[in-house]
């Protein structure tokens, strides 16, 4: 018997060089000899999606219809993050962690960067702000690397950083003056297979317009601070870190957070084995009355989650003026959906919250920070 035999191609694309008669040399000895080797496994891995989407994935010539598996190579969760850091004997509080991943997302090449013995603010400074900051000037090269003319990639997620509910394909199209068609759709493939942009389906059945939400955290990071304050000195995220405009960045990339930790909430809730679907609803104000959840977990068990999201240093209060937008978002969701199922609001925290009269009456579920490094 012989043994197995591993060929591993990296950066695929790049191997197919002008003129160079790869990618046609590839095909022809795939299809003529290595296809019938029941000893042979072929790997092959690109870091520019619309290469790899364009030809290989949706190949169609001799390379059509031949991968056997595809391996979506995703970032770390929070988890994952945490011990990456611990490896490197980096031991930061879980809160820090979080405030990492709102900035660099889950991406080991961003995150070896981070030193033992430096503050959350300190590593940010040096990475994004510093003249030899790895991530300083890295977004414009990211970009260039992965698609082969990022300029329309680029006002897509432009527009999508400024919107954070999302946007659906026809918003974005008028938005970004971007003509519909083939090659716009190519342009969202391309994006959501690199994982800048996800997809979600709004909870309204009746609705086929899929809202697209900006998905990368360096990219809204880059967007919100890195843009206006490249070159402004050693010491400026000290400043930024403490801006208001901080304050409310940082509750939006943590529900970003808790959009792509849904397998951790889901567990937290007990709801690992039930069947969800997991949405977006918003309704417009009517008679002054409108309502948005960011996320929501429909269940087969005849209930349905309606998660509000927050981040903040320390047990977060419900007031009194608070309690009563909750109340008003629950009854108009019912109202809106003509649901018969239980509606339980579900907070999620980084430190829980202050219990009070209004915390005690209105939430059914309360999830922690902690619950999403699981």
């Amino acid at each position: 018997m012989r043994e197995r035999c591993v060929v591993f191609l990296d950066e695929f694309p790049w191997l197919n060089t002008p003129k160079s008669g790869f990618l046609q040399a590839f095909d022809h000895w795939w299809n003529s000899w290595a296809n019938d080797q029941d000893n042979l496994v072929v790997i092959i891995c690109g870091s520019a999606a619309s290469w790899m989407i364009e030809h290989v994935i949706n190949n169609k010539g001799g390379l059509h219809n031949r991968i056997t598996r595809k391996i979506r190579l995703l970032p770390f969760t929070l988890k994952e993050t945490e011990a990456f850091l611990h490896s490197k004997q980096v031991n930061l509080a879980r809160y820090q962690i979080v405030q990492i991943y709102m900035v660099m997302g889950g991406i080991p090449h961003y995150l070896k960067e981070i030193k033992k013995g430096e503050s959350v603010a300190q590593a940010i400074n040096r990475i994004c702000f510093t003249k030899d900051g790895l991530l300083n000037g890295e977004f414009t090269n990211l970009y260039s690397s992965l698609f082969e003319d990022p300029t329309r990639h680029l006002s897509i997620v432009r527009v999508l950083a400024q919107n954070n509910s999302g946007l659906t394909r026809k918003n974005i199209i008028e938005k970004t003056t971007l003509s519909s068609g083939g090659t716009v759709t190519l342009i969202f493939d391309e994006l959501i297979e690199s994982g800048f942009v996800t997809p979600w389906k709004p909870y309204d059945k009746n609705s086929k317009e899929i809202i697209y939400k900006l998905s990368d955290e360096f990219t809204h990071f880059y967007f919100k601070f890195m843009e206006k304050n490249a070159g402004s000195g050693d010491e400026i995220w000290e400043n930024l870190g403490l801006d208001e405009s901080w304050k409310i960045w940082s509750a939006i990339a943590f529900e970003r957070i808790c959009l792509k930790h849904t397998p951790q909430i889901k567990a937290a809730l007990g709801i690992r084995s039930i069947y969800t679907e997991e949405a977006t609803w918003q309704c417009s104000p009517i008679k002054d009355k409108g309502a948005q959840i960011d996320l929501l977990f429909d269940r087969k068990d005849f209930v349905i989650n309606l998660c509000e999201i927050k981040f903040a240093k320390t047990e977060y209060l419900i007031t009194k003026q608070y309690a009563q937008q909750l109340e008003n978002k629950k009854s108009v969701f019912k109202e809106q959906t003509k649901t018969k199922k239980s509606l339980f609001i579900t907070f999620i925290t980084t430190f829980g919250l202050t219990a009070n009269q209004y915390s005690n009456r209105l939430v059914q579920n309360l999830i922690t920070m902690d619950q999403l490094f699981e």
